[in-house]
C-alpha cells in the first residue's frame, strides 16, 4: 500500500500530460493514410482523429476540440479547398493542406483559402510532423499585444483592415473580398510599414515556412494585393517592390481599438 501513493502520482501526471496532448484531426479518404497517420502521430504523443470527408469534418468538429486540421485537397463531396474556406469563415482552426499533385496553383489556391501550410503527397509522416509542430508553435508564438483581437484595426492610405473580423475595407467604406493568404500577407505588411521585407521574411511571418527557391507565391500574392488596393501595378504607390531585396508598404500604418 506505502508504494501505492507514487504509483497513483505518476498515473496522474501520465493522465495530465495526455489531457495537454494537442488534438489532431485527419481528413482523408485513402483509409491507408488515415490509419497511418493516426498510428504515427499518437506514437510521436499527439491525439488524432481520422474521418473520410467533409459531412464527418464538420460532425467531429462539432462535437470536439481540437488544435489543427490536415485537409486532403481531393475528397469526395466538398473538396479541401471548399472545406478550408467555409472552415476560416468560422474559425482560426490551423488547416495544413495535403494536395496530390504538385501543381504550384493548387499550392497558391489553398494557402489564398486560409490554409496555414501545405504538403504535397506522397510525403514522409516525419515531414508532417514537424510541419504540425511549427504551425502550432507558430500559432501559440504571438505575444499578447499581437493577437488579432487586441489589434482591432489598422488604418493605412484611407483603407481599413479590421484584423477582429478578418476584412478590408475601402475608403469609400465597402467591405473588399480577401483571401486567407492575402489577409495574412497584408497584415504582416501593416505590422511593418515603411520596412523592406525579403520574400523569405514575408513567406515566414505570413506563412511560418521557408521559401522554396522556385516557389513564387509571395510574388501573386503581392500582385493581387496591388489589384485589391487598387495600386498601379506599373508604378505602385502602396506595395512597392525594392530591386533585390523585396517588398515594402510605403505608407503610414496606424493602429486604432
Amino acid at each position: 500500500m506505502a508504494r501505492s501513493g507514487p504509483k497513483r502520482g505518476a498515473m496522474a501526471i501520465m493522465a495530465s500530460t495526455m489531457e495537454r496532448s494537442d488534438h489532431i484531426l485527419i481528413v482523408d479518404d485513402d483509409a491507408e493514410i488515415r490509419s497511418l497517420l493516426t498510428r504515427y502521430l499518437e506514437k510521436n504523443g499527439l491525439r488524432a482523429t481520422a474521418v473520410a470527408d467533409g459531412r464527418a469534418m464538420w460532425r467531429v468538429l462539432d462535437a470536439g476540440a481540437f488544435d489543427l486540421v490536415v485537409l486532403d485537397l481531393m475528397l469526395p463531396g466538398d473538396d479541401g479547398l471548399t472545406l478550408c474556406r467555409t472552415l476560416r469563415a468560422k474559425s482560426d482552426l490551423p488547416v495544413l493542406m495535403l494536395t496530390a499533385r504538385g501543381d504550384e496553383t493548387d499550392r497558391i489556391i489553398g494557402l489564398e483559402m486560409g490554409a496555414d501550410d501545405y504538403l504535397p503527397k506522397p510525403f514522409n509522416p516525419r515531414e508532417l510532423l514537424a510541419r504540425i509542430k511549427v504551425i502550432l508553435r507558430r500559432t501559440r508564438s504571438l505575444p499578447p499585444n499581437l493577437q488579432p483581437q487586441d489589434e482591432t484595426q489598422l488604418r493605412f492610405a484611407g483603407w481599413v483592415l479590421d484584423t477582429a473580423r478578418r476584412h478590408l475595407v475601402s475608403p469609400a467604406g465597402v467591405v473588399t473580398p480577401i483571401g486567407g493568404a492575402e489577409y495574412k500577407l497584408l497584415h504582416v505588411f501593416a505590422l511593418h510599414p515603411n520596412r523592406v521585407l525579403s520574400r523569405d521574411q514575408l513567406l515566414d511571418l505570413s506563412q511560418g515556412r521557408e521559401a522554396d527557391p522556385l516557389d513564387r507565391s509571395i510574388d501573386v500574392q503581392v500582385s493581387r494585393l496591388r489589384q485589391r488596393l487598387g495600386d498601379d501595378p506599373r508604378s505602385p504607390a502602396l506595395i512597392k517592390t525594392v530591386r533585390g531585396e523585396g517588398y515594402v508598404l510605403s505608407t503610414t500604418v496606424e493602429k486604432a481599438i
